[in-house]
Parts: structure tokens; sequence; C-alpha cells
């Protein structure tokens, strides 16, 4: 046929004579006019350069959107070029109907399509460059089109054409579109005055896009990009070349930071609160909720219904194309060229869609808005959840800062509760936000989706979908059951974690008694709890899967058979296939109902618990601490919120509390005042309003030290935080002089450290100055602590950096307060962790010396009475009430009997200074184990740090090319090793299982395809469905043989029933077994290694792969592997069968493997990095909640709440910024695998349509194309999991290789007498010992001879290698030349369990554990209750113990924190009693210990070992004062060996030294 643009068939196509508008191809031509006026105008300005006329101001600048209306006239534009399209095809398949090609039918609609995506790709440069006057163009062409369509519009209506024919529609809608765009446009011009105004209107960018920090572009970016997340390109691709870090990622963007979600919060809350009458009910979250977030949800479940109604059109696009596939399309036109309005066979709208292009063209469409719509509903409902989540954190941190101390400390909030709040249930709400749209769309869903199978089918659809209802709730059921599993699970697993914990910071002594076996059982024991606990866990979650997979199963199988016997009317392959469709997409919903109804049950819970939070005890007004005035309170007053207390301040930009920092003073005037806090009569209670302070009357005399004493529990503490107003008052004043509030320092008796460097501990937000930093630093004796640390001051500490002693921890806390600049400072028992040497350095120093010189006003409360005659001012207080105030003097003129007192108690602790010659201060002990923390560090330079996980990057760091292959690769081998972790057996099982499950499922596809097909008697279908009314006896026949292919159909389904029900198994229990040999081989690896590996690697470290990666082994790796596995087969069998109907469909399958190749290659790198920052930035903003509630009261005293609030926002928003990247790069995948599966599907129905496939066939093909979309992405997520998870087992399996120590021993056990070593004589000859082999040695060519039962002490300096002597013994070091000999037997050639077992130590660290008493001093359970009891006699604890409840079986708690230090030093004494050994050894055991507690221990050591050989290593040389022999080291060798007297004697003897310089 000859092209024309009028045609050629008939005579008067370009005749005017009726008038020049009434030609229908002139109209046609007229609207030609106005597209090809834009192409000419745009194209020049479009493509000949156009400088960007960037703004004056430096902002993402092709991300500001500058004119109004923008959204309208994109989503205007996207409705304009779809009905273009709809124009197109109606022309193209009118034109097949005419005699020869009528060009005017379909160009100017193709024309019209090129304009309308020029026009929004020029007004997207246009917008982006500012520049407004060159609308004009746009605006005109509106203009134009609008009128050349309004003129066809009135010739139809004039040719009697209404709504019946499609062609009239579209003509109408386009007016109607055109007119819209001219008012957006007009709008513009209104708006921004930039034509037919005087003055132009001049904008700014968003504040937002001025900050160059803000990386988060989706709120600002155009429509097309938001949907596509095409502003993510460049992150995503560039983190391929270099991993994404924080700054990569920048700020958030105002709106969605957590203090703007915050204030939007609390006004809502506040709102509700004055709403509520009744002060003691509390507001509703829930609804303050709605009222703060309550429009972004409504938004995304708008989008939700519009993707739920576009999902149905698939499975009727199948429908119909399966339907017309082979439909003749020749209709007999004989009648109706008479009455063809402009000789133009125009057709209606349901003829358009028999045609089956058109239908693929549709099914595409439909696809790819419905993937856009649903994206774009999860990305709002997640950037919702996550604005919520930061204003929930930020409100319970407000409480939290504002919780009263009575609350925290008599244990009505624990640190668990509040960590949970933050840990658990505001990801519990944020979740719940996740998912809330899914529960009022989802059934929807079903009813549509039942309806639509109703209209299908007929009464067999419903049994189907019964099968559906009907097995739901057994879903739901198993969804609760599996909550509560993993619930009993957890409490197993802190269980276990808890003894493992303990194990391993006990390690040294188990190992030293030989017990780390019965210890490793009771771990393994707990750990067998918890497996069962994971094997029901493992039970259910497969039993979900399986009913998951099941269900459309079973589904489909009732549906069918029934329709085959009820229904007269025979299956056809268009039916059986949409509502095959149907049943999967019915399926989705089901399953997810469930989950999403455990959601909404437990965000119920949760919002509870937060009510309560939210309601609790809160701490006094803060007027009364002003001192402006006397505030008299009544009594037993509890503090409710009060409305004047507000904490925020709307002025300016949101500030976080209207009390500054307070302004540091620099220069002091000279006091007025000569009272700085004054107490009347005060009564103060830790609540439950029994009175812990009575009757107090104190004056606290300014620029004074006043020394606050008294008996353990008197009630020093809480005088000075009843001063601070930590305190529930009941009667009384507090009143500090005018200047003095805002300034005070504190350091609390109980240290606290924040997670930060040493030096930003000690400033705590103070500016910072060297000189005074020095003095503070040498006033706390802390540089040789700081020289010791690997970072010097700016290594971390506090609980997630290094752990410090004690007494670091206090001297760090003591310098905090003695840094800030302030008026006074409270210092609450600061010597009590510290040796006496350190404690009068900062009595001098710090508080006499730098305190008094700064006449600051100073109350210290101490145990240490001989610094009484320091004090300007004494308070002496006994029972919660002031004894006695005053100076010495008048005590001592006025209570005789207290200062007599006194004096025997200094008289004794001056006697202890006297003893504290000491070898080897606490002091210097602490330092020591740092030192050898680090020191040995330096050997295991391949020591594989948290952080670093990949050592490539270390080394290579300069070729990014290395690394970024690296990154890119999944670890193969891991996957292996956790696989033959979980046998082969279960491997080959769950392979071949998947495999036969998979080609059932594409079995009973084609069977059905066959089915639907068969045509009896080759019938055209057509006349088999003619036929099927008039029953003939050929019919029944036919029936029959159609009946015939049910049997096959029920065995298909239920043997693919029964894989389902097998792979669900095994993958789960492959899991579960994979997950048990890990953790057994772990344990015992890491129980068995040497000493020298706990002091290398960090404690911290090795709990890491006990807690996070074991609990990544237990729980997640499964359920991925199986998503993982299920979704790639899926698509794998979808590719096959579609190739296998259409095999031209694999040509196009090349370019769309590349695209999905490319795809999931930069996202998997981009997820992990932004997976690893968000958990990174996770443990931050934990850390800081926990260690503010530690550390409330020091808060609260220095007055810093506002810069902790600052603080947390700050760690909120980059955890919040970490979290909505990741779930934007979700989208970037899910949105291109989507539209890849949207081609997919476009492919093959165009291929199928072109073929001459069966109907059955096609239709089969189809529907695997459409699952194809929903499998994707799942494949591309599961493999980025399943890589992040993989780096826990390479974790675990980086421990397995460590090397245990040799147990066996070169003599047999039996070789060994029974009662060995009898008399306890010890030889060593050429002794020579390091800690490891590639490290100098400690001991070199030691050679001495212990007698039986002789007392021996060990001394010298500091690293002399006492303590390698001692761990010689135990062969615990690396002897690598000469031996020691014990009563005839070299200890190296013993078992080591031997060895260890019959030797006794008690170590400088008391080391309890939790469980009884019993159990801690005989886990073996090998002594009898008489003897145990002896032993704690001996060790004078017996009474003790008997007044406890249920006396040898008493609860031990963790640690042994329920007794005191001295107490646990002497149940390690009565532990080594319990083992009645010939040989003691004493490593520095009176270190950490009191006076009175070393007493009983010299005596018992004396009387109850006299017949042993006790070997002491001394800490203070006047405890060995008496030994028969001491042995002197230094530096490794031993230089003096002889009794004690003798080597007095000589003068220059090194020990003589030793005792003369510590007198």
């Amino acid at each position: 046929m000859a092209l024309s643009f009028c045609g050629n068939d008939r005579g008067d196509a370009y005749s005017v004579e009726k008038g020049v508008l009434d030609n229908g191809c002139f109209v046609d031509a007229l609207n030609l006019v106005p597209h090809v006026f834009l192409l000419f105008i745009t194209f020049p300005i479009l493509f000949i350069g156009w400088g960007s006329q960037s703004s004056k101001v430096q902002i993402h600048h092709n991300t500001w959107l500058h004119f109004p209306g923008h959204n309208l006239r994109w989503i205007l534009t996207f409705t304009l070029l779809f009905v273009h399209v709809c124009e197109i095809a109606e022309g193209i398949v009118s034109n097949t109907r005419m005699g020869s090609y009528h060009l005017h039918l379909f160009m100017p609609a193709l024309m019209g399509f090129i304009a309308a995506t020029t026009s929004v790709v020029y007004y997207h440069n246009i917008e982006t460059a500012n520049f407004p006057k060159l609308l004009l163009a746009l605006f005109i062409y509106w203009i134009l089109a609008f009128f050349t369509k309004m003129i066809k519009l009135w010739k139809f209506a004039e040719a009697k054409m209404g709504v019946n024919e499609l062609s009239f529609c579209i003509t109408a809608l386009l007016v109607v579109l055109y007119g819209l765009l001219m008012a957006v446009e007009i709008n513009v011009i209104r708006v921004r005055k930039y034509v037919f105004f005087a003055n132009p209107q001049r904008v700014k960018p968003p504040e937002d896009l001025q900050d160059l920090g803000v990386r988060f572009l989706q709120p600002f970016v155009n429509l097309l990009s938001k949907a596509t997340y095409w502003w993510m390109n460049p992150l995503i691709i560039g983190a391929h070349k270099r991993p994404i870090e924080l700054k990569k990622i920048g700020k958030l963007p105002i709106a969605m930071r957590a203090l703007t979600n915050y204030m939007r919060l609390k006004d809502s809350y506040e709102e509700q609160r004055q709403k509520t009458e009744d002060p003691e009910k509390s507001p509703s979250i829930w609804k303050s909720m709605y009222r703060a977030f309550g429009g972004p949800i409504l938004l995304s479940s708008t989008f939700r219904y519009m993707a739920d109604l576009l999902g149905f059109a698939g499975p009727l696009c199948i429908s119909g194309i399966v339907k017309n596939l082979h439909n003749s399309t020749d209709i007999d036109r004989t009648n109706k060229t008479a009455n063809m309005p402009f000789g133009v066979d125009f057709m209606s709208s349901t003829e358009l869609l028999k045609n089956t292009s058109v239908l693929a063209v549709l099914l595409f469409l439909a696809l790819v808005l419905q993937r856009t719509f649903l994206q774009a509903s999860y990305y709002v409902t997640i950037e919702t959840g996550i604005n919520l989540r930061g204003a929930l954190l930020a409100m319970i941190y407000n409480k939290i800062l504002r919780l009263s101390t009575s609350n925290m400390s008599m244990g009505e909030m624990t640190l668990g509760q509040i960590n949970n709040l933050v840990a658990i249930e505001t990801n519990q709400l944020m979740w719940f936000l996740f998912l809330c749209p899914n529960l009022w769309a989802m059934p929807v869903q079903i009813i549509m989706g039942v309806i639509l199978l109703y209209y299908l089918l007929g009464n067999s659809a419903l049994i189907g979908a019964g099968v559906i209802l009907l097995l739901a709730p057994v879903q739901y059921l198993i969804a609760t059951k599996l909550a509560n599993t993993q619930k009993s699970t957890l409490d197993y697993s802190t269980d276990r974690l808890k003894k493992t914990t303990e194990i391993l910071k006990g390690i040294k002594l188990l190992k030293l008694y030989a017990w780390e076996n019965i210890f490793c059982d009771r771990v393994e024991e707990t750990r067998g709890k918890e497996l069962t606990s994971l094997k029901t866990f493992a039970l259910y979650t497969s039993m979900s899967i399986f009913l998951n997979a099941a269900i459309p199963i079973a589904a489909v199988l009732a549906t069918f058979v029934t329709h085959a016997y009820i229904e007269e009317v025979r299956l056809s392959p268009d039916k059986a296939f949409a509502s095959l469709a149907l049943f999967h997409i019915l399926v989705t919903p089901l399953f997810l109902l469930s989950t999403v109804v455990r959601f909404a049950v437990k965000a119920l819970v949760s919002v509870q618990k937060l009510s309560e939070f939210l309601q609790s005890d809160e701490i006094g007004d803060d007027s009364w601490r002003n001192g402006e005035m006397y505030m008299s309170l009544e009594v037993g007053k509890k503090y409710k919120y009060h409305e004047n207390t507000k904490a925020i301040n709307r002025k300016g930009r949101y500030r976080m509390d209207n009390y500054e920092q307070p302004m540091r003073r620099q220069l002091r005037p000279t006091e007025t005042e000569d009272v700085a806090v004054e107490v009347n009569d005060g009564s103060f209670t830790w609540g439950s309003n029994l009175s812990t302070l009575t009757d107090i009357n104190i004056r606290i005399p300014t620029g004074q030290l006043t020394m606050i004493v008294g008996q353990v529990g008197c009630g020093k503490s809480s005088l000075l935080l009843a001063m601070l107003g930590e305190m529930q008052t009941i009667s009384g004043k507090v009143y500090w002089s005018n200047k003095n509030r805002y300034s005070v320092a504190y350091a609390a008796q109980k240290s606290w450290l924040l997670n930060a460097t040493v030096e930003e501990n000690i400033t705590f937000g103070s500016p910072f100055n060297k000189q005074r930093y020095k003095e503070v630093i040498d006033a706390c004796s802390l540089q040789p602590d700081i020289d010791l640390l690997p970072f010097g001051d700016q290594t971390e500490i506090g609980d997630r950096g290094i752990n410090l002693s004690g007494g670091q921890r206090q001297r760090i806390c003591v310098a905090r307060a003695l840094y800030q600049n302030t008026n006074i400072v409270f210092l609450d028992d600061p010597f009590s962790a510290l040796d006496i040497h350190l404690s009068d350095h900062l009595m001098q120093e710090g508080i006499l010396k730098f305190l008094q010189d700064d006449k600051r006003t100073v109350v210290l409360v101490t145990h240490k009475l001989q610094y009484l005659i320091h004090a300007d001012w004494i308070i002496a207080m006994k029972d919660g009430s002031v004894l006695r105030e005053g100076t010495l003097k008048d005590i001592q003129t006025h209570d005789v009997e207290l200062y007599e007192h006194w004096k025997t108690l200094m008289n004794r602790q001056d006697q202890e200074l006297e003893k504290e010659t000491e070898m080897e201060s606490q002091t210097t002990l602490e330092r020591k184990t740092l030192r050898r923390a680090f020191y040995s560090r330096e050997a295991k330079n391949h020591i594989d740090d948290e952080d670093e996980e990949e050592e490539v990057e270390e080394e290579d760091d300069d070729n990014m090319s290395t690394t970024t292959s690296r990154r890119s690769k999944i670890q193969w081998k891991m996957c292996c090793r956790y696989l033959s972790s979980g046998g082969f057996l279960m491997v080959f099982l769950m392979v071949s299982s998947k495999l036969a499950k998979h080609s059932v499922m594409v079995a009973i596809d084609y069977w059905l395809a066959a089915w639907t097909s068969s045509n009896p008697h080759n019938q055209s279908l057509d006349d088999a469905f003619l036929n099927s009314t008039n029953y003939t006896q050929n019919d029944d026949t036919q029936i029959a043989q159609h009946r015939s292919y049910v049997p096959v159909f029920i065995i298909l389904c239920g043997a693919a029933i029964a894989l389902c029900l097998i792979t669900s198994l095994t993958v789960e229990f492959l899991g579960v077994a994979a997950a048990t040999n890990l953790h057994h081989n772990l344990l015992n690896k890491i129980i068995h290694a040497p000493i020298r590996f706990f002091d290398v690697t960090p404690l911290g470290q090795i709990l890491n792969r006990f807690s996070a990666d074991t609990n990544i082994i237990d729980q997640h790796i499964p359920p991925t592997l199986e998503s993982l596995t299920r979704s790639t087969l899926l698509c794998l069998s979808a590719i096959g069968v579609i190739a296998f109907v259409t095999p031209t469909f694999l040509i196009a399958l090349v370019p769309l493997s590349v695209a999905f190749y490319f795809i999931q290659k930069y996202f998997r790198v981009a997820s992990k990095d932004l997976q690893d920052l968000d958990d990174s930035t996770q443990l931050p903003l934990l850390c800081h909640f926990s260690e503010t509630a530690e550390g409330l009261t020091t808060i609260r005293a220095f007055r810093h709440e506002a810069r902790f609030k600052q603080r947390m926002l700050e760690l909120t928003d980059t955890n919040n910024t970490a979290y909505l990247f990741l779930s934007a790069a979700n989208r970037w995948l899910e949105v291109r695998t989507d539209y890849l599966g949207a081609v997919i599907v476009l492919t093959a129905a165009v291929a199928a349509i072109w073929s001459t496939s069966q109907s059955g066939l096609v239709g089969l093909g189809l529907t695997y194309a459409l699952t194809v979309t929903n499998y994707l992405n799942w494949v591309v997520r599961n493999l980025a999991d399943l890589e992040v998870q993989m780096a826990a087992v390479k974790k675990v399996n980086s421990f397995l290789s460590t090397e245990s120590e040799n147990y066996e021993g070169s003599m047999d056990f039996s070789q060994v007498p029974e009662d060995w070593p009898q008399h306890g004589e010890i030889k060593i000859h050429d002794l020579c010992v390091r800690y490891d082999s590639n490290l100098k040695p400690v001991l070199k060519q030691v050679n001495a001879h212990i007698n039986p039962g002789q007392k021996v002490g060990i001394c010298g300096r500091t690293g002399s290698g006492k303590s390698s002597l001692s761990l010689a013994f135990f062969n615990m070091v690396d002897v690598f030349e000469g031996k020691i000999v014990i009563d005839g037997i070299d200890i190296c050639k013993l078992p080591l369990q031997t060895l260890r077992s019959r030797l006794s130590i008690i170590l400088q660290d008391p080391v309890l554990f939790s469980g009884s008493i019993r159990l801690n001093l005989d886990p073996e359970r090998t002594c009898t209750d008489d003897r145990l009891w002896e032993a704690l006699e001996i060790a004078q604890l017996k009474n003790m113990v008997k007044s406890l409840p249920g006396g040898l079986d008493a609860v031990v708690t963790e640690g042994g924190e329920n007794f005191s230090v001295g107490q646990r030093q002497l149940f390690c004494l009565a532990r080594a009693f319990v083992r009645k050994s010939s040989i003691l050894i004493m490593d520095e055991a009176t270190a950490s210990i009191d006076m009175a507690t070393e007493n009983i221990l010299q005596k018992v050591v004396m009387t109850a070992f006299a017949d042993r050989t006790v070997v002491t290593i001394a800490h203070l040389v006047s405890s060995i004062l008496e030994a028969e022999q001491v042995l002197v080291f230094s530096s490794g060798t031993l230089v003096e060996s002889d009794s004690a007297p003798n080597l007095l004697a000589q003068e220059n003897s090194l020990f003589s030294i030793l005792v003369r310089t510590h007198k």
C-alpha cells in the first residue's frame, strides 16, 4: 500500500468543498502545527548549548526546583504521554482497518508524544537554570495545542460522535490536559512575575540546598528522579571505586532531623496532655503520633492502593492476550462505509482492547506504574518511620535527663529497661509504621482478588479462596509461636553470653586451676537449651515457609479440580492462567498479614511501655537551686511534670534548652558571702518516703576545704547529692549563694567515663587550656598511665574503648572535676580506689595546692582520717544525720571521745602507711596490666581488628583496583565453610529437594497448559466452546477426555506440596546443624587457647564472636539462604519456561542479563558499605543513651544537659542518615529490577504474539514472566545480605585457626603418682621463659632450689619477671630452655590438666563466678561439706556464710559483686585451701585488700599452710621480711637468693635497698 497523509483509497480525501474544517484530514494536519512549532523552538535552545546560567548562590543547583506547580506539571505531563500512547495505538489499529495507509490517524499523535517528552526535558533544564523567561515558549505551545484540539473536539461533536468512539474520549481528555497545563503556566507567571510585570520576584534557594553538607536529595529532586532514585546513581556507582564513608552521605535535610521531628511530636503530645482533664491519665501516644506523622502515612496508603489495583491489570491482560491470540480481526465492513464520519473507521474502546499488541503495551505500562507506586509507598513509610524513631529517641532522652535519681537507684528504672526502650521499643514502632499501610491495603487486595476469581471461574473459585482463608489462621498461629520461641531463644542466649563472659574474664584462674572444661560444660549446657529452642524456631520457620509455598498449590488444585467436575464450560487457557496469576497475587497479602498483625500487637506493647516511662517520676523543679530565694517544700512532695519547666525554647533556630552552658568565670572576685551552701532542717529521701537523711543543718564555708567523714553507709554521699538536688526533699531548705549554683564540679564515688578520648573525658566540654590541663594531669599523676596508652591522651576509653582499672578511672574523674573552672568542687571519696602514694600526691598537689590556691570551695568525702588536719571545716556524720560540725580544734575541745576514736583510727592508718613500704603499689600493678596488654599486641600484628575486616585494605590501600575487586566478591569460601559445617548429607538433601520441587512446579503449570489447550477431535477452540452447551454423546467423551487430565494434576500437586515441606525443613535444619558445629568448635578453641591469646585479643572482640556473630549464624543466615535459593531458582525456571515457549526471547535476554549484572554488582558493594555505616553509627547512639543514664548525677551536677542533648541529636541524625541512604539504595535497586522485570514481560508478550505457539503455552510463559518481576530484586537483596552475614562466619572462622595449648604432655597420666607433689620440693634449672616465640625472654637462666615446706618470698621492681615465674610453675608461658622439677618430675612433661590440678594459687585480683558458694570453692564437686566448712573457717568466713540464706548454696552474683573485695580475696584463700596441695603460690594476693583482711590472710597462711611450700610474690616487701628464703629479681634474672635477715644485713644488697627506699 502506498503511503499518503490522507490515504488514497478515497477520492475526496483532499477536497475542501464542504469547508476547510470539515475535512478530518485537514483538522489532523492542523493538530500537527503546535507540536512542530515546539520542536523548532526548543531544539536549538536545548542543543546549541546553553551555558547553565547558574544562580549566584553556591548550591546543588541541578536539584533546586524554582517554579511553583512543579509536581503537578510532571504528573500532568506523564498523563499526557499516556493518553498520547493510547491515541497512537488507536490510530494505528484504525489504520489497519482502512483500505490504504492513513498517516493522519497516528502521525499527529506520534508528534504529540515527542513534543510532550521534549516539553518536560526543556522545562527541567530551564527550571534548574532558573531562566523563567524561556517558559514563554511552553506557554504558547499549550495555548496552540489547546485550541487545535478544541477544534477537533467541536467537529467530532458536530458529526454526532459520542463517548462510544474511543477517538472522541481521547480528544476530550487531551483538551482537558492542555487546559490544565496552560493554567499551571499562568500560575508560574502569577507567582514569579517574570513577564508582564515590572519587577520580577527574586527567589532564594531553600536552606537545605545552600548547605553543601546535605547530601540526601530525595525531597528536592524532580518527580522522575524521585520515582527512580536517579540522584542516587553517583553514590552507588562511586561506591565501587572507593568505600562510602560518613562524610560522603553528609547531613539530613532539616525536615528530617531528630530535633524538627521531636518538636512536632512533643507539640502534639503536649496538646494531648492539655486535653486530658485527669492529670494522672497519660496522654495518648498513638494520637500524638497520628497528629505528627499521619499525613505521610495517608499518602503512602494512597500509593499503596493504586499499586494494588494496578497489580490486577497483569492477570487481566494475560487473560486478554491468550484469549485473542489467534482470533481473526477481520470484521465485516460492508455496511459501515456509508456512515463513517470523516471517512474513517473509528473504533470503540472494547475493540481496541481486543488487540493483543495493545494489551502487551498496556501490561508493560501497568507493571511499570504499579512498581513505581509500590516503591514510592515503601519509601514514604520508611522515611516517616525513621522520622518517628528520631522523635521518640529525643523524647526518651529528654526524659532520661529529668528522671529522678531514686528511680534509677531504687531499681524502678533499670539501665536495661532504658536500653530496651531505645534499642527495641522505638524500633518496634518504626517497623510497625513501615508495615502500617499493609493493614488497610491488604483486605482490599484480598477482596478484589476473590471478586476477579469469581468473575473468571464462577463458584469453583470460591473453593480455592476458601482454602486460602482457612489456612491463613494457621499461619497467624505459627507466626505467634515463632515470636514466643524467639523470646525464649533470646533468654537462653543472654544466659549463655553471661556465662561465656565470666569464663573469659576469669580465664586465667580457670586455666591455673584446670577448671576450664567444667565451666566450658556449663556454657555447653545452656547452649544445649538454646539449641533446643533454636530447633523449635527452625521447625516453625520451615512450617511458615512451607505454608507460604503450599497454599497457592493447594488452592489451585482445589479450584481447577472442582471446576472440571462442577462447571459445564471447559476450562480455557486464558481463564486458567489469569486465575493462576491471581492466586499468586493473593498469597502475598495473606502471608504478610500474619506478620503485620504480629507487629501491631508488639507496637501496642511498646507504646504501653513508652507511656509508662514518660509518666515516671522526675527530679524536682530547678527553680529552687538558683539560690535567689528560699523555697520550702511540702512533705513528701513528688515532682510530676510541671508546665513551667519547658525544656524547649522556641526562640531562634530550635534550641534544645533555654539554659545555655553557664558562663565560665575566669576571674573570681573576692567572695562576699562566707557561706557557699547551707542546709536548714533538711530531711531527704530516696523515695519510698523513708527519710535517708534527717535533721540536717550544715553550712559549707566559701573558698575553704570542708571534709565529710563517717562510717560506711552513714549518708555522706547522699548528703552531697541532696545538696545537688538529686534527692527528694521531705522538709527543709537548701540554700545556694547566688553565683555558685551554676558553677559546680562533681566527682562521683563510682567513677563514670564517657566513650571518648582521655582528653575529652578530662576537659568535659570546657575549652582546652594546655597549661591547666598539664597541671591537672600531674596533680592526679596520670602522666605515667597516659604514656602507656597506645595513642596517649587521644586513646578512646570507656565501655567501647580500652579497659582501665578502677584507680585509673577514678583519677580521670577527679581530674575532670579539677579541670573545670568552677567555684565549688564536690569530691565523693576520691581516694577509695587509690593506693597511699597516689592519695597523698592527689591530696597535696591536687586538693591543697591546685584547688586551694585558686580559692575554690571544696567539699571532700573521705575515709582517710589522716587528712583531717588539712580540713578548714569538718562535718562528721552518723546514721543519716550530722554528728558534729566544726574545725578539728572545736571537735578536739568539745567532743573528746570522738577525737580519741579518730586518733586510734588514724594510728592504725599510719601503721598501714608504715607497712606500705611498698614493693609495688597498686597503681604500678594497674600500669603493669595495661603495659602487658599493649606490649604483647605488637607481637600479634596480624590481629584482625574489628573495624578492619579486610586485611587487604590495609596492605594495598594505594592499589584501588584490588580493593574493589576484593570488596565486590562474595566470600564463596565462607559459604562452603558454612555449608560444610552443616554436614554434607543435609547439603545434598537441600540441593536435590530444591531442584525437584522447582521441576515439579514447572511440570504442574505445563500440565495445566496442556490440559486447557487440549483440543479433542481437532476442533478449533471456538467450535469446542460453541458446542459445549448442546449435549450430545460426542460431548460426553469430550468431557471424559477433559477430565482424564485430573489424576495426573492431583498427583503432581501432591508431590509439589510434599517437596515444599522437605525443602523448607532441610534448609532450616542445615542452619541449625551449622550453628551447632560452629559454636561448639569456637568455644573449645577459645577455652583451650594459650593465655597469651587473651593478652593480645581484646575481650570485646572475643565476646563479639559469641554474641553478634553467633546470633547471625543462628538466626539470620538460614532464612537468607532459603530466600536466596528460592528466588534464584524461581527466576531461572521462569526464564527457562519463557525461552521454551518462545525461543526468540533468548535474543532479548542478552542485553537484559548484562543490565541486571551491572545493577546487582554496583548495588551489592554500596549496600554492604551502607549496612556497615548503619551498624557502626548505631552503636555510639545506644552507648550514649546508656552512658547518660549511668552518669546522670554527674551530668546534672555539671549542668551539661544541653551539651549531651546536642550530642544525642547528632548521633541520632547520623544513624538516621545511614539508614535512610540504605533504604533509598534498596529502593534504587528495586525500581531498576522491577523495570527490568517489566521489560521481560513485554518481550515475552511480544515474542508470544509473533510466534505461533499454542495459546495455553503462551499463558504459561506470561504467568511465569509476571513472577520474575517479584523475585528479581530478592535475588540481589538476598545476595547482598548473605554477603554481609557471611562476614560473621569469616570472623568465627578466623578464631578457629587459633592454636590450642598442648594439653597432652609427654608423660602418661597413669605414670604420675596419685599424691604428687607429696613434699613440695621445687628445683629450677637454667630456666628461660618468654611469652611468645617471637618475643624477648622475660626470665633468663634462673636457678633456684626450694625445700619442702619452705616459705619463700619473691620480690623485685616492676617488670622484673616475678609474675612470669609464677606462670612458669603452671606451664602457662613458653619455657624454651631449662626446666622446673617438682618432686622429681619435670613439669613440662606432665599433661597440663594433671599439673594444674595439683598446685594451688591465689591471684592478685579475686575472681568469683556467678552461681553458689559451693561452685566457687569446689566446682568439681569432689569435696564433702565438712571440708568446705573447714576451709571457710580457716579463711574466717564461716560465720558470714552461715548467716546467708542457703549457706554453701547461697547465691554469688556476677563477679561476686555481693561481697566486698576483702571477702572475695578470703574466698580465694578458702578455695586454695580446699585443694589440699603441698605447694601454694600467692601472686601479689594482698595488693587490693585492706589491712584487716591482709592480717587474717598472713595469719592463715602461717598456720593453715605451716607444712606446705608457700611461694609469695610480694607486693609489700614488709610481707616477706619473715621469709625463710627470698629471691630477688631484676630485669628477668635472679640476682640474690638468701634468707631475709641475711640479705638485710648486707648494706648494698638490692633487697635492703628496696626495703629502705620504700620505708
